[in-house]
C-alpha cells in the first residue's frame, strides 16, 4: 500500500510534465504554421521572384543539412530507448553523436548564411533592392525562419550536453527519464519543422 502512495504522485508529475511539452510542442507548431502560411501567401503574389530566389540557395547544403538532422532524430531515439533499458553507454554514445551531428548542422548554417551575407542578399541592401520586391520577401523569410530554426537547435544542443552530463552523473536512469524523454519530444519536433523548412528553400526551383 505504501509503494502505491509514493508511486502515484511521481508518475503524476511525470504525466503533468510530459502534457507540459506536448503543449509547448503545439504552440511551436502555431508559430511555425503562421510562418507557412505567411509564406505561402507571399509565394502565391510573387510566384516567378520566390523561383529565382531560390535559385540562389545551394541545393546540396539543404540536402546535407537534412540528412544531418534527420540522423540525430534517429541517434536521439536510440539514446532515450538505450537509457530505458539502463544501457548507460550506448545512451552516452548515441547522445554525443547528437551532439556532432547538431553542432555539424549549426556550423552550415553560419557558413551558408556567411555567403548570402556576403553576396548581398541580407535585406535591406541594394544587392535585393536591384532585383526586386519579391526577392526581398523571399531572402526576408529566408532569414526569419532558418534563423528562428536555428536559435532552436541552439537552445537543444545546450540542453542535451546539459542531459548527457546528467546521464554521467547518473541522475538520468532507467528509473529517471522522463525529462529525457520529453526533451527527445522536442528534439524531434526540431527536426520535423526543418522538414518542412527544406522544400519551401531549397527544392522551390
Amino acid at each position: 500500500m505504501k509503494t502505491n502512495i509514493y508511486n502515484v504522485p511521481g508518475q503524476d508529475e511525470h504525466d503533468v510534465s510530459k502534457f507540459g511539452m506536448w503543449l509547448f510542442i503545439f504552440a511551436e507548431l502555431l508559430l511555425f504554421g503562421a510562418l507557412f502560411i505567411v509564406y505561402t501567401a507571399y509565394r502565391s503574389r510573387n510566384p516567378a521572384a520566390f523561383k529565382l530566389a531560390g535559385n540562389e540557395l545551394e541545393l546540396t547544403v539543404g540536402i546535407i543539412s537534412t540528412i544531418i538532422l534527420l540522423i540525430s532524430s534517429t541517434t536521439m531515439a536510440i539514446s532515450v530507448t538505450a537509457i530505458q533499458k539502463n544501457n548507460k553507454n550506448l545512451s552516452l554514445l548515441t547522445l554525443g553523436i547528437t551532439i556532432l551531428f547538431a553542432i555539424a548542422f549549426l556550423l552550415y548554417k553560419y557558413f551558408e548564411w556567411g555567403t548570402r551575407i556576403n553576396e548581398g542578399f541580407l535585406p535591406d541592401t541594394n544587392t535585393l533592392h536591384e532585383l526586386g520586391p519579391g526577392t526581398i520577401l523571399f531572402f526576408g523569410l529566408y532569414f526569419v525562419m532558418t534563423g528562428l530554426h536555428a536559435l532552436h537547435i541552439l537552445i537543444g544542443l545546450i540542453f542535451i550536453i546539459y542531459i548527457f552530463f546528467r546521464i554521467i552523473k547518473n541522475r538520468i536512469n532507467s528509473e529517471n527519464y522522463h525529462l529525457f524523454e520529453n526533451f527527445g519530444l522536442f528534439w524531434h519536433l526540431v527536426v520535423l519543422i526543418w522538414i518542412f523548412l527544406f522544400p519551401l528553400f531549397y527544392l522551390i526551383r
